[in-house]
């Protein structure tokens, strides 16, 4: 059988396949690496840069291996373009008998019991009616129930949850609709298929089931092979605390009373107490004050109203898990809201008690909900734990693993011990096809008038690329002065995060002229853009993470006592990390031609600033406009941009 390399060659099978395939050194070395970890059931942790190809590097040796494969990645998108587009261009070439199932957590599925429940359900408006029949329409057509199927209502739409099913309020085997569900049958599939591709959730969520010794959603593998991996730590800190939300309790509390209207509906029973747990949770919402960052829980946990509203709701809980229990006897629904609320009792007493050892308590308060999280000071312990049980092989790779030449930033935070690292870097020529420009003159980034100064250097970066750019902020704050003031002194179409879904903004920028597009952290990564439709990417500043966040502040806290460099050993690698992701914007093909400008100028003013230009691809540098506006002008005039001609 061929090797990987000779698969990925000018004259192998992906070449006759794929329309305009190239050979890429990087690909094959990938490739031929990945295979060898598998075979050796090692631990790989691989960085390969934008344009090599790592997809279809790890897919081939996959399908060749003969195993039982997980791959998962960062989001749901991700997943469905790689089992729809990429799964099936490797397995037609290589002509391999390999079965792949996709399986997602379970809110993706729809669920054939809360659809039932929804419909008998008073609707709270004609619009929320309306979706609920189309759902139906739908439900009589799909095979698989992946909402995503239904394109025609965002996936993000308030409708969703109420037709979906989540550990809580699902009926397991006792629901009437067990044998046609579309979550189990996904999970029969994944059982039985070769290779099966989920996200980074699933797989967290799996081992957070296993490490309580509830069960596992996912079924026994020889390798996992982990896509844009550089998310995973973030991941993991979540889904190894624990954390309850106000919605979870107010939906508990309205399936409450549609199960118990349903199934038994004499007199009030539970109804009245439902509705006083309702309002426990809304007023414990209005007592927390007014939606905003991230807080230690301690900042709100003494305050003399959000106490009260504590009290309250647990009592509500106690006195309608006492309502429910006669009742749970009579019909499974209202057995398993028994649970629920006996289950979010017990975890509103945690998260609103004192803070255990080695976690971080914290809160986040969203316009209509909350949500109260203890996390993990340190995931690695629980994370080296699950890997070394489950005992496979293990490939970790991204387009930003590395930080300079070094990977010890991303292995630490995961425990990874005798590992193998390897570094790929992009086959693009980035320095005839990309300037990278840091302005002279702007003030440091603490400074009040820092975001004007920004976009007066902007302005004329702006006008030489005809718009066509992407504007990335680090805070919500100097995006909304950024959009206020282009709105009113360019005549550019704005695209602003907030106004519609990512997706959507990113599908009308592509096609549209003269056209900026405006982030923060969201749209930093997992946005592709090719051509010509994006020729200039802006950074306002470096992004380190905001100091107040309490997360960080609590690891940076633990890292001092520890003796650590916080600053040096974790937030300057996350930053570049960052800045990698937000660079990794500007060029995705090898006929793109761009300008990344970032307007921090301790990039080039501190000693720190050379670990983040050593990290980025070797662009063509200035701080001149001049030599900005002369790259576009020999892209207009169909020129192809030496090097030699763009340098200062």
């Amino acid at each position: 059988m061929d090797s990987p390399a000779d698969i990925l060659a000018a004259n192998g099978p992906l070449a006759a396949r794929v329309d305009g395939f190239a050979p890429r050194p990087e690909q094959q070395a990938m490739a031929e690496a990945v295979a060898q970890a598998l075979d050796d059931k090692a631990v790989l942790v691989a960085e390969a840069g934008t344009g090599t190809g790592k997809t279809f590097a790890y897919l081939v040796p996959a399908m060749l291996s003969g195993r039982k494969i997980i791959i998962s990645t960062g989001t749901r998108n991700l997943q469905d373009q790689l089992f729809h587009r990429d799964v099936p261009v490797v397995r037609e070439a290589l002509a391999v008998p390999v079965s792949v199932a996709l399986l997602k957590g379970r809110a993706n599925y729809l669920c054939l019991h809360r659809l039932g429940l929804a419909e008998e359900s008073t609707f709270a408006s004609r619009q929320q009616a309306r979706l609920i029949h189309r759902i139906r329409d739908w439900a009589l057509r799909t095979r698989s129930g992946d909402i995503a199927e239904c394109a025609d209502i965002d996936e993000n739409d308030p409708v969703w949850p109420q037709v979906t099913s989540n550990r809580d309020n699902c009926l397991g085997q006792e629901c009437p609709d067990y044998e046609d569900c579309h979550l189990m049958q996904a999970r029969r599939a994944a059982q039985a298929a070769d290779i099966v591709i989920i996200n980074h959730h699933l797989l967290f969520a799996d081992m957070a089931l296993r490490e309580e010794g509830i069960g596992e959603l996912l079924p026994q593998a020889d390798a996992f092979i982990i896509d844009e991996a550089h998310q995973l730590p973030e991941t993991a800190s979540g889904f190894f605390g624990e954390a309850i939300t106000g919605n979870q309790i107010l939906e508990l509390a309205r399936d409450v009373r549609e199960e118990y209207l349903r199934e038994i509906n004499e007199g009030e029973g539970p109804v009245p107490a439902a509705e006083a747990l309702e309002k426990a949770t809304k007023d414990l919402r209005l007592a927390l004050g007014e939606a905003g960052e991230r807080r230690e829980w301690s900042a709100y946990a003494g305050r003399k109203a959000v106490k009260a509203a504590i009290d309250t709701l647990a009592d509500a809980l106690i006195d309608l898990e006492s309502e429910l229990a006669p009742l749970s006897e009579r019909a499974k629904g209202l057995e398993n809201t028994h649970r629920r609320c006996t289950e979010l009792g017990e975890r509103f007493a945690r998260l609103t008690g004192p803070t255990p050892e080695g976690h971080i308590h914290w809160l986040e308060i969203h316009k209509r909900s909350f949500t109260l999280h203890l996390t993990p000071m340190n995931v690695a312990p629980a994370f080296r734990e699950q890997m070394q049980a489950l005992g496979a092989a293990w490939i970790f790779t991204s387009a930003t693993l590395a930080v300079g030449e070094r990977f010890e930033h991303f292995t630490e935070q995961l425990g990874l011990d005798a590992v193998r690292t390897a570094k790929w870097d992009s086959p693009f020529d980035y320095r005839r096809q990309s300037v990278l420009y840091v302005p002279e003159g702007l003030p440091q980034p603490n400074d009040p008038g820092y975001t004007d100064a920004l976009l007066d250097a902007a302005l004329p970066v702006l006008e030489a690329s005809r718009g066509r750019a992407f504007l990335l902020f680090t805070s919500h704050r100097a995006l909304r002065e950024a959009a206020e003031r282009l709105a009113v002194e360019t005549d550019y179409t704005l695209f602003v995060q907030g106004e519609a879904p990512r997706g959507e903004l990113v599908s009308r920028f592509r096609r549209t002229e003269r056209a900026l597009l405006l982030g923060t952290s969201s749209f930093w990564e997992g946005v592709d853009v090719r051509g010509d439709a994006l020729s200039c990417v802006i950074i306002d500043r470096l992004p380190f993470a905001s100091p107040g966040d309490p997360v960080l502040k609590a690891r940076i806290e633990r890292l001092k006592e520890e003796g650590v460099n916080a600053f040096m050993d974790y937030q300057l690698p996350r930053a570049v990390i960052a800045l990698k992701q937000g660079a990794g914007r500007l060029i995705r093909d090898r006929q793109d031609r761009g300008v990344l400008m970032v307007g921090d100028p301790r990039l080039v003013e501190k000693p720190y600033g050379r670990l983040f230009l050593d990290s980025l691809p070797p662009m063509t540098r200035t701080r001149k406009l001049e030599v900005v506006q002369r790259f576009f002008r020999l892209i207009e005039a169909g020129e192809l941009p030496l090097a030699t001609e763009a340098a200062s």
